[in-house]
């Protein structure tokens, strides 16, 4: 018996869309397939990992292999899947489309529909205005609510003169609009269409950010959270580029030249209590809380923003934990990029 992995960043959609027949954007589905090898980086020597080519996968982390270390692994198409025996599948994130997929390719290791329900609720942006509320102590700021109204957006934006408006559910990037002075009739639409679809908006103060991180962790689904290590990762235009690879200590060195570290562990276990109870009998594997540094309206000094964002699923940042710091010392990025296809490479910073 073995773990399957599979690597399916669709997921957010997917969850967003809640069809068994769900068809990815090309994007998403191409995403898949150029890296569709990387939960290597994770599994044990004896499961399996999911991809469309198996050759061409075998072939990437050899590559990768080559630049960070690791041990052959087992790269499977879903023609196989039939003939393996599979106990576990650990993907980037459930969803229903996925587990149909398994089930049509002879996988019973999924969960219920009403399994998935419950994921779908825990990962609506509505956790994070919770945890939010609870993560509120000195060196902090934040705040979020849900609306269910054009009126209550346009409330909000009175109260704050520039908000950020986000769909419950929506991939990285996506499903977020910043709206500073009035609403237009685009803006407007929008709003409608996500409240008729998704029943809700979450809106929140436009904060001036200076710097992106995040916190990884892992549910054990009985009321126990564990902390993995931080995520300093980077973006371009609000998309992914890649992650940093060096050390915790080197990590936290980094944060604390805007904040203290007492305050970044305080947030840390308090992000433990609040998500381990909220998990308990509901949710096992990896997720990420996203973080920021903001400036002080004063622009004197600096605050966190202790929950931009929760992912109930696997991170970049967790893959970037996946690989270890290296001997020489040097810092790493773990990027990725688009040319003619998706490329993760490592090299120093």
């Amino acid at each position: 018996m073995a773990k399957l992995y599979v690597f399916n960043p669709e997921h957010d959609l997917a969850l967003a869309a809640n069809l068994s027949n769900f068809t990815a954007p090309h994007a998403g589905r191409k995403l898949r397939y150029d890296l569709g090898y990387i939960p290597a980086l994770w599994a044990g020597d004896e499961d399996y990992i999911l991809v469309d080519d198996v050759e061409k996968a075998v072939r990437q982390y050899g590559r990768l292999r080559a630049k960070v270390g690791g041990t052959p692994k087992k790269f499977v198409d879903k023609s196989q899947l039939r003939s393996l025996y599979i106990n576990k599948v650990e993907p980037w994130g459930w969803d229903l489309a996925l587990r149909a997929f398994l089930l049509r390719y002879g996988v019973e290791a999924v969960p219920t529909e009403d399994e998935i329900a419950e994921i779908r609720e825990l990962s609506h942006r509505m956790q994070a205005v919770e945890l939010l509320s609870h993560l509120q102590m000195s060196g902090t700021i934040g705040t979020s609510c849900c609306v269910t109204t054009i009126a209550g957006v346009k409330q909000q934006l009175e109260q704050h003169g520039h908000i950020v408006v986000k769909a419950p559910w929506s991939s990285s990037g996506r499903g977020v609009r910043f709206m500073t002075g009035s609403i237009d009739d685009y803006q407007e639409r929008w709003i409608k269409n996500i409240v008729e679809k998704q029943g809700a908006v979450v809106v929140e103060p436009y904060y001036h950010k200076v710097k992106d991180f995040g916190m990884e962790f892992e549910s054990d689904g009985e009321g126990c959270v564990k902390y993995l290590g931080l995520s300093l990762f980077l973006t371009k235009n609000g998309a992914y580029t890649g992650n940093l690879i060096t050390k915790e200590d080197e990590k936290q060195e980094m944060i604390s030249r805007y904040i203290p570290i007492d305050l970044l562990m305080a947030v840390k276990e308090k992000v433990c209590h609040c998500l381990g109870e909220n998990f308990k009998g509901k949710y096992q594997g990896p997720f990420g809380v996203d973080m920021m540094i903001v400036s002080t309206e004063d622009k004197d000094g600096f605050l966190l923003h202790p929950c931009v964002e929760i992912n109930l699923r696997r991170t970049m940042g967790h893959v970037a934990l996946a690989i270890p710091p290296f001997a020489d010392g040097f810092t790493r990025v773990m990027h990725i990029e688009l040319t003619d296809k998706y490329r993760m490479s490592v090299r120093k910073r």
